[in-house]
């Protein structure tokens, strides 16, 4: 990762920090973690995102459908311009908390990092020239 990857990564988690909020939950719910993705590049690239923005009730309902679990984004993201998503409460992003950036149909070469940001740290991170996957769970 770049040291312009790395800074924006750090400001942009620095405020993530500063703005996350307990959820509150009854006794029986389980905890919900707040999840954050966040998507940099080396080069200026308009990106195919896709992200898990709900946990689904059971995996077969991922599964049958990922793509009502799973939105797609397109952004612009370039040096000190990353993508954030916006926060995404999951009780088990062990298995569901999911990241994708690829550059699509785009020439170029991006060098994309992701970073899969859960309750304020970050708990994965992958670089790669034209796409990259952050997960937890091996897809």
């Amino acid at each position: 990762m770049t040291a312009i990857g790395k800074a924006v990564l750090g400001m942009t988690l620095a405020a993530m920090a500063a703005t996350a909020t307990a959820t509150p939950s009854r006794a029986d719910d389980p905890p919900m973690h707040q999840v954050r993705y966040v998507i940099t590049a080396a080069n200026p690239i308009w990106a195919d995102i896709y992200y898990l923005d709900q946990q689904p009730p059971k995996y077969s309902d991922y599964s049958h459908n990922p793509y009502q679990y799973t939105p797609n984004v397109q952004a612009d993201i370039g040096p000190g311009h990353p993508w954030t998503s916006p926060p995404v409460l999951l009780s088990d992003p062990n298995n569901y908390a999911m990241v994708v950036v690829s550059t699509g149909t785009e020439p170029g070469t991006p060098m994309f990092h992701c970073a899969l940001v859960v309750d304020g740290a970050v708990v994965k991170s992958n670089d790669g020239a034209k796409g990259t996957l952050c997960s937890l769970r091996n897809w």
